[in-house]
C-alpha cells in the first residue's frame, strides 16, 4: 500500500466514525474538492504533510491522532 491509499483509508474510516461526508470535511479542512477527491480516487502521487494536518484539523485531532492507526505501520508500505 502507499502512503496516499493509507490516507484514503483513514479518511473513509474517519468519516465513517464521525458521521461526517466527504464534503463537510472539506469544508472544515479548508481543502479543495479536487485535492480531496485526487487523494480519495488514489490519483494523489502522494499527500505533503501541510495536507494530513488540514484533514487532521477537520476532523479535529492532531496529526499524531490521524497517524494513530495500524495502516501507517511501516511493514504495510510499499517502498
Amino acid at each position: 500500500m502507499t502512503i496516499s491509499q493509507a490516507v484514503a483509508l483513514r479518511i473513509m474510516e474517519l468519516l465513517r466514525a464521525q458521521n461526517l461526508t466527504q464534503y463537510k470535511l472539506e469544508q472544515k479542512a479548508n481543502l479543495s474538492h479536487e485535492t480531496v477527491k485526487s487523494i480519495m480516487k488514489g490519483k494523489a502521487k502522494g499527500v505533503n504533510l501541510k495536507t494530513v494536518i488540514a484533514i487532521a484539523e477537520g476532523f479535529g485531532m492532531t496529526v499524531s491522532e490521524f497517524l494513530n492507526s495500524d495502516l501507517f505501520k511501516f511493514e504495510n508500505f510499499l517502498i
